[in-house]
C-alpha cells in the first residue's frame, strides 16, 4: 500500500488553488465543503469561482501564481494546465513541508485525493492509488446506491448516543458492547422503513430511558447549534 489513508481536518485552515477552470472549480468545492478557508490564484476562473469570490466564501487573486502564495498554507492544490507552473508548485510545497497535490501528476504529489461517496458524516472513501480513476468511480457510484440517506440519519442518532455517554463521564470502551448490540438490532433498515417505535423500543433495551430517535435528533441538533468539538483523534479504528 503506497498511500497512508487518512481523513484531514481542514475547518478553518488556509487552503490554496492554483487554477481556476472546472478542475479547479470542483477542488474548492470539495475544500469549502470541508470548512477550508480557500485561495485561489489563476490567470482565468470560472464564472462559478467569481461568484464564490462576490459572495467571499473564496479569496480570488487573478494573476500568475507566485511562490510567496504558499506561506501559511496548510495544503495547495495544482491544477494548471502549466506543467512548468505545477512543478514549481510542487517543489516550493514540498520545500515547505506544504501538503501538496497536483492535478493528474501522482509523482509530484504528497497526497492524492480519492474518490468520495457521501451520506451525510458517513463518508467513503475509494482509492485506487492513482492506477485507475475510472474504477475508483465506478465503485462510488456503487456505494452511493449500496448506502443511502438511512446512515446518515443512523450516524446523527449513534453520534448523539456517543456524547451523551461522554457528558456522563461514562467510558466509551465500557459501552462498546452496547453500541454492538444496537447495530446488531438492524437500526439501519429500522430507519429505512421509518418504523420508529421500533428504534425506540431497541434504544430502550440498550441505552435505557431517556433514549429515543426525537430526543437524541434533538440532541445532535443542539451540537450542531453550538457547534461540533473537534473529533477525537483516535477517530474511526
Amino acid at each position: 500500500m503506497r498511500y497512508y489513508p487518512v481523513n484531514l481536518d481542514v475547518r478553518n485552515r488556509h487552503c490554496l488553488v492554483v487554477g481556476g477552470g472546472k478542475v479547479g472549480e470542483r477542488k474548492v468545492k470539495g475544500l469549502l465543503r470541508s470548512g477550508a478557508r480557500v485561495a485561489v490564484v489563476t490567470l482565468q476562473a470560472t464564472d462559478a469561482l467569481k461568484a464564490m469570490a462576490s459572495d467571499r466564501l473564496i479569496d480570488l487573486e487573478l494573476r500568475r501564481y507566485s511562490p510567496s502564495d504558499l506561506d501559511g498554507k496548510l495544503l495547495v492544490i495544482g491544477a494548471t494546465d502549466d506543467q512548468k507552473i505545477n512543478n514549481e508548485i510542487s517543489r516550493g510545497a514540498m520545500a515547505r513541508g506544504i501538503l501538496c497535490n497536483i492535478v493528474d501528476r501522482p509523482e509530484a504529489c504528497t497526497f492524492v485525493l480519492p474518490a468520495v461517496a457521501q451520506q451525510g458524516d458517513l463518508v467513503i472513501a475509494v482509492s485506487t492509488s492513482n492506477k485507475s480513476p475510472a474504477l475508483a468511480g465506478r465503485l462510488r457510484k456503487r456505494l452511493e446506491k449500496e448506502f443511502g440517506p438511512e446512515y446518515a440519519t443512523l450516524l446523527k442518532l449513534m453520534g448523539a448516543i456517543r456524547n451523551r455517554v461522554l457528558a456522563e463521564a461514562g467510558s466509551l470502551e465500557d459501552n462498546k458492547d452496547k453500541f454492538e448490540r444496537l447495530l446488531d438490532l438492524g437500526l439501519v433498515d429500522l430507519i429505512r422503513d421509518d418504523r420508529r417505535q421500533e428504534v425506540d423500543a431497541g434504544l430502550k433495551d440498550v441505552m435505557g430511558e431517556g433514549f429515543t430517535w426525537a430526543a437524541l435528533m434533538q440532541d445532535e441538533q443542539d451540537t450542531g447549534l453550538r457547534g461540533s468539538a473537534r473529533p477525537n483523534c483516535r477517530g474511526d479504528e
